[in-house]
């Protein structure tokens, strides 16, 4: 269940369901899903479900995370710098790596953030910067960002992190209250806040401060 040919049927059924860019569905390919779930998982790892990964926080289904990073990179060129809200078990943040030349990760759950760490050293990924820190303040020392992915909804897209968005940048994000989300796409425009809603979805709520 862990084998390439399992993730190569798990490519196949993504394409199928239409992810169409060939740069996602590679590193959706070259990503091992089973090593970011408790082992006990691992042979559910490639199946399009969310799996729970401790914390009351899940391993987001590959379809949302393939979906949300083609559509943080849009048609041109990858974004170079991208800040990722909630590193979770660190699957989204290694497979933006695999794709985009740094990311930035914050996650707020101390135990998340080790794990995570341990999973990208395990994988030898080396553009990755974590810190353990709240969400809705993003990285103001690290700004402006040509690419913001949220992988937890707040009820409403904080306005600290849209001050850290770079010219032209993409933010992607599920945003509402439970029962009522919408994946939702930002983009820095010449007039400012461009907001388009993509389709409905269901993620934990994004939590302010540390536990």
């Amino acid at each position: 269940m862990t084998s390439e040919r399992t993730r190569e049927r798990l490519v196949r059924r993504l394409a199928n369901a239409g992810i169409r860019d060939p740069r996602v569905l590679n590193a959706m390919r070259r990503v091992p899903r089973h090593l970011f779930v408790d082992e006990a998982l691992a042979s559910r790892a490639y199946e399009d479900t969310a799996l729970p990964i401790g914390h009351g926080q899940t391993i987001s289904q590959p379809h949302v995370v393939a979906r949300m990073t083609e559509v943080l990179l849009g048609d041109g060129d990858p974004p170079a710098k991208v800040l990722e809200i909630g590193t979770g078990c660190g699957y989204q943040t290694a497979v933006l790596a695999t794709l985009v030349e740094r990311v930035f990760t914050i996650e707020r759950i101390r135990g998340l953030y080790s794990r995570a760490n341990g999973h990208l050293r395990e994988l030898g990924v080396h553009n990755v910067r974590q810190r353990l820190g709240d969400g809705y303040l993003g990285w103001p020392t690290e700004a402006p960002f040509d690419g913001i992915l949220l992988t937890a909804a707040p009820p409403y897209v904080p306005e600290g992190l849209l001050a850290q968005l770079a010219p032209q940048g993409r933010l992607v994000a599920p945003v509402g209250e439970p029962g009522a989300q919408a994946l939702r796409l930002l983009i820095r425009g010449d007039e400012g806040i461009e907001a388009r809603d993509l389709a409905p979805v269901s993620f934990v709520a994004m939590q302010e401060g540390l536990p």
